[in-house]
């Protein structure tokens, strides 16, 4: 029988994608309320990512089948975001006046972003 994935080592898991939820949700909050027109993109883009690290927290806290689903895509979504708007922020620095979540591979969080997904589709694929 395979292991749930909000159980064991994947609370913890769960707990930093909360942490990333919310810091990312609150950061984005507070930038789209302010400053919106600084950097609208930047803004937007952390806001996205605040709303798959919700998904992604509560799918893996739930593992459901439906749930592994959402998680799987999320984590998915995740990786594809850091990697891409990762690169393009190093390629095309202007087009990010202010960082998001994701903006040079998360360096402004430790580079926890680009590692986060990895470890998420880690553990959904050794809890299947």
């Amino acid at each position: 029988m395979a292991e749930a994935t909000g159980r064991g080592p994947g609370r913890l898991l769960v707990a930093v994608y909360a942490i990333f939820a919310v810091a990312a949700g609150a950061r984005a909050g507070v930038q789209i309320a302010t400053r919106f027109d600084d950097a609208p993109v930047a803004y937007t883009l952390s806001a996205f990512a605040a709303v798959v690290y919700v998904l992604a927290t509560v799918a893996l806290a739930l593992g459901g089948r439906t749930s592994r689903r959402v998680a799987l895509t999320a984590c998915s979504v995740e990786l594809a975001g850091v990697l891409g708007i990762g690169a393009y922020s190093l390629a095309d620095p202007a087009s990010f006046p202010d960082a998001t979540v994701w903006s040079e591979f998360g360096r402004g969080y430790g580079f926890v972003p680009l590692v986060l997904p990895v470890l998420g589709l880690l553990w959904l694929r050794r809890t299947r």
